[in-house]
Parts: structure tokens; C-alpha cells; sequence
């Protein structure tokens, strides 16, 4: 359960630093789903971000004090040589495109590629179509993207960082999963140790979340209602 709306008390006891990374083409609003999460801003003159930048928020999942580490970088080519470092440690992705421009979500299939490339292989990855806001601007239908999300095991959601429709939610959805998947980790750990067994942190599935892009059903383990 995710509650903890505001944005952290600096004496707050830390129980879990949970790295996420950003990802996607430039211009798909990476920064500004960022500024709308760790500071509840936008910026309509938002430049591109030069290399690599992060944003922290605490919230409490479960009784525990969970920091989110937000890391964000551009997304032109130039900037590419700073892959293996920027995914280094990250337990959570978020895929961004925006809905305006086919040419980003086809860039997507890449950014996942590599992104599997050089992460973790149980890395909580969610596909996130922003720009919600410009409905009649549209170029990718969201029953393309929530086909390729479903294909690829990939949490999905269409956000809007100008009017905060789902940004709450997308961090959510990636930040509770990760907290289940280290939770079912230490669990194992702990009963693997008491029956003499050498700790096992072997691979969960992640689910796909079914339903229409605006909409994420509320699980039990899950809360992503802002």
C-alpha cells in the first residue's frame, strides 16, 4: 500500500533506495514526468537535459520508508555513452514515448533492447505513453502500445506531466512492484538460511497489468490511486 503523497522529511529513517531510470527519445517529456513527480512542476519551456540528472522523493509502502532515486537523461544519440553507468543499480525503468510522434514509439523496441542489455534482468519496466493531454493530436493508438506492453511483460500507462494525469500512478505501480519483488526476495532469503539452504534470488515474472492505457486495476498488493 503507497501512501506518503508529500515529498519526504530530510530525519526520516530510510528503509529501501530504490533506483529508477528514465528512458526514451528526446522531447517525449522525460524531465517534465519527473519535475510533475519530485516536485509537482512543469515547465512549459522546458529545455533538453544536458547529460545526466536524478530527483529523489521518499514515500512510505507498507509502513516502510521507500527513497526513490529518479534518474533522467537525454535522449539523442550523443548522449548514449552514458548507458552503462546510468543503468548501473536501477531497479526500475520507465519506457517513455510520446502519443503525438509515431516516430518515438517506434524507438521504443530499442530502448528496451538495450536497456535489458545493460540492467538487471528482473528490472520493473513500465511503458509509458505521455502527452495524454493532446487526445486530438494523437498518432499511436493505445491499444498498439498496451499490445506491446502485454507482449513484452511491461507495465503500461498514458501519462500527462502538464496536467498530472497518471504520473503519480506510473511511479506507483514501479515502486510498489519493486517493493513486493525485494520483499519476496528477503522472504526466500530468510527461509532458505533457517533450512540451511544458501540464499536463492532467483527470477520473478513480472504481471502485466491489464485494462485500458488510463486505467490500473487496484490490486491487493498494489495501490496506484494517487
Amino acid at each position: 500500500m503507497t501512501s506518503g503523497g508529500g515529498y519526504g522529511d530530510p530525519s526520516q529513517k530510510i528503509d529501501y533506495v530504490f533506483k529508477v531510470v528514465l528512458i526514451g527519445d528526446s522531447a517525449v517529456g522525460k524531465s517534465q514526468i519527473l519535475a510533475r513527480y519530485a516536485r509537482n512542476e512543469f515547465s512549459l519551456d522546458s529545455k533538453a537535459t544536458i547529460g545526466v540528472e536524478f530527483q529523489t522523493r521518499t514515500l512510505v509502502i507498507d509502513r516502510k520508508s521507500v527513497k526513490a532515486q529518479i534518474w533522467d537523461t537525454a535522449g539523442q544519440e550523443r548522449y548514449r555513452a552514458v548507458t552503462s553507468a546510468y543503468y548501473r543499480g536501477a531497479v526500475g525503468a520507465m519506457l517513455v514515448y510520446d502519443i503525438t510522434r509515431r516516430q518515438t514509439f517506434d524507438h521504443i523496441p530499442r530502448w528496451l533492447e538495450e536497456l535489458r542489455a545493460h540492467a538487471d534482468k528482473n528490472i520493473v519496466i513500465i511503458l509509458i505513453g505521455n502527452k495524454s493531454d493532446l487526445e486530438d493530436q494523437r498518432a499511436i493508438p493505445t491499444e498498439d502500445a498496451k499490445e506491446f506492453a502485454e507482449k513484452e511483460g511491461l507495465f503500461f500507462l498514458e501519462t500527462s506531466a502538464f496536467n498530472a494525469t497518471n504520473v503519480e500512478s506510473a511511479f506507483s505501480t514501479v515502486l510498489t512492484e519493486i517493493f513486493n519483488i525485494v520483499n519476496k526476495k528477503s522472504l526466500a532469503v530468510s527461509e532458505e538460511q533457517e533450512n540451511g539452504h544458501a540464499g536463492s534470488l532467483a527470477g520473478k515474472k513480472i504481471d502485466i497489468v491489464p485494462g485500458p492505457g488510463q486505467v490500473i486495476p487496484t490490486k491487493s498488493t498494489m495501490c496506484c490511486n494517487s
